[in-house]
């Protein structure tokens, strides 16, 4: 059974790693950009501040929590634990990847760090905000897919180090909301 999830990994890859152009490359080049998404980030913030008033501030003090959960289970445990190889350093793939500005990432892929990230800011905001900004999911999940599709485009992890940190980021987001509905009552009060 591993070896055909294996298998199946690297086809996948392959496929969407080879079906590159100039215009995707540079599509999944922004997507994946360490600084592309911060007007995004800014224009949620204010969003949640002008939706929420001030109930956003410990809804948004608790996203440097969340990241920083799920992006430490991402580098901090599974990546050493593991130590998968990300494709573009895999021996066995060699030759056979397009790299867009000959970025291969580190190391070890195994799991996402961006989509461990993405998908618990996703799931996180949907469940605490999705009752004043009803849209919330329906951009916020596919945003965090493309972002973690544009890793395996760009060859530095598999579709299952991707699609891993989806299911993991689900608890993430659960416990993080969960502290957000028990204490902010209570911050509101010293606040008033």
């Amino acid at each position: 059974m591993i070896e055909i999830i294996n298998q199946l990994d690297i086809d996948i890859l392959l496929w969407l790693n080879g079906s590159h152009t100039i215009f995707w490359d540079n599509v999944m080049w922004f997507a994946t950009g360490k600084w592309t998404w911060l007007p995004f980030y800014i224009v949620l913030a204010l969003l949640l501040i002008w939706k929420y008033k001030k109930n956003s501030i410990l809804m948004i003090l608790l996203i440097a929590l969340l990241i920083t959960m799920s992006d430490q289970l991402a580098s901090g445990i599974f990546k050493p634990f593991f130590e998968r190889l990300r494709p573009s350093q895999s021996p066995n793939l060699a030759g056979k990847l397009h790299f867009v500005n000959d970025y291969r990432g580190g190391r070890f892929g195994f799991i996402s760090s961006h989509a461990a990230n993405v998908f618990s800011l996703a799931f996180y905001l949907t469940l605490v905000a999705r009752d004043k900004l009803k849209w919330i999911p329906f951009v916020l999940i596919p945003w965090a897919i493309f972002v973690s599709v544009s890793r395996v485009y760009l060859g530095v992890h598999y579709p299952t180090d991707i699609m891993v940190p989806v299911i993991l980021s689900i608890p993430i987001a659960w416990v993080v909301a969960r502290l957000y509905k028990i204490y902010n009552p209570r911050l509101i009060k010293k606040i008033a």
